[in-house]
């Protein structure tokens, strides 16, 4: 029974130190390249109530849609690109599917419709792709792109009337699609009136509040992103720290008689209270950054806490992970970013991903 527990399964944790008044930060950047986010927790040491700036920005996050059973060459007709996709940023992901199962589908911001089929459908479709970087000998999925914001993909083109064909009549494929907005300015249309003919549900993230007392905590140093100083645990410490404070778990367990325990990484104090507020929905990168203003404004008026810490959770079956790189699924779908934000404005950034995902950037 415990013959594979030798064997665990690879992840990455790409972590870099910068400092959000420096010019070239990459801060923004790395948050607009993580395009389908499910789940934002923000832990504030020594308070009790979430500032009111970052509770605005968190309650205006935008609605977001989800259309029932929509056929995928409804996202090829020429009005609807020309409405939504070249004008602002659209942000679709198929529901309820599961990327090392079945097909999955995200059409991105930049206008770049990604299929992530199984063998089967793709030699159906009749499109060109390309074998799943995470197959093994034998290709059993593959990864069809269509750019919609391509000036040739228009009706009369080769290319357009051989991807509309192959998704209305050769292989028609339906989905639960989430989708969301974010216009460019001028008059803005309306995904709900668009898709009448199908069910389309509107939604809003939802939040949570939960505020936790005596809690031991881990003494953070923002020069130490490596832990190396006996004064500060180190960043990998940190993250799995994090963890056990999302999922509520005892960080002050004694060895006794039980087969596991952790325990808060040492140097740690223990903080007197500390809040941890969950917003779960359909989230975009415009919406993030804009919670991430207001937490660096946090440190302009004295207080307590030394830092405030925010954990972005990407769908663990989207078929990208940042920017167009591949995610795939193994055992846990890792697909996450942490901030963690000084009082000085220097800020740890941490990008995980599981066994089968690109590295992050």
């Amino acid at each position: 029974m415990f013959q594979n527990l030798d064997k665990c399964a690879r992840h990455l944790v790409v972590s870099e130190k910068s400092n959000l008044k420096n010019n070239k930060s990459r801060h923004r950047k790395h948050v607009q390249a993580h395009h389908y986010n499910y789940q934002v927790s923000i832990l504030i040491p020594e308070c009790g109530v979430i500032p009111p700036g970052v509770s605005a920005v968190c309650k205006t996050l935008g609605d977001y849609y989800l259309v029932k059973q929509l056929r995928l060459h409804e996202l090829l007709v020429p009005e609807f690109i020309n409405k939504f996709v070249r004008q602002g940023s659209l942000y679709v992901l198929s529901y309820n599917t599961r990327i090392d199962q079945d097909n999955c589908i995200a059409l991105l911001p930049t206008g770049k419709l990604v299929l992530s089929v199984d063998k089967d459908t793709y030699e159906e479709l009749g499109l060109e792709g390309q074998p799943s970087t995470y197959s093994h000998k034998t290709a059993v999925r593959y990864n069809v792109t269509v750019q919609l914001r391509d000036a040739t993909f228009v009706p009369g083109e080769k290319r357009y009337n051989r991807v509309l064909w192959a998704l209305k009549e050769k292989k028609p494929l339906t989905f639960d699609l989430l989708m969301t907005w974010h216009p460019s300015g001028g008059e803005e249309a309306s995904l709900a009136s668009y898709f009448m003919d199908y069910e389309c549900k509107l939604y809003q993230p939802t939040l949570s509040t939960r505020v936790i007392r005596n809690l031991d905590c881990p003494v953070l140093l923002s020069k130490e992103l490596k832990g190396k100083d006996s004064e500060s645990c180190s960043s990998q410490e940190f993250l799995e720290w994090l963890g056990a404070v999302f999922s509520n778990i005892n960080c002050n367990n004694q060895a006794d008689s039980f087969l596991s325990t952790y325990c808060c990484p040492w140097p740690s104090t223990v903080l007197d209270k500390a809040s941890l507020y969950t917003i779960s929905g359909f989230i975009i990168p415009e919406g993030i950054n804009l919670i991430l203003d207001q937490l660096r404004l946090y440190f302009e008026e004295p207080k307590l806490a030394q830092w405030v810490s925010m954990t972005v959770h990407g769908f663990a079956d989207s078929p990208v992970s940042w920017g167009e790189r591949e995610h795939g699924y193994h055992k846990g779908g890792e697909n996450l970013y942490n901030f963690v934000l000084f009082r000085n404005q220097d800020y740890w950034l941490h990008m995980a991903v599981g066994t089968h995902s690109d590295c992050p950037p």
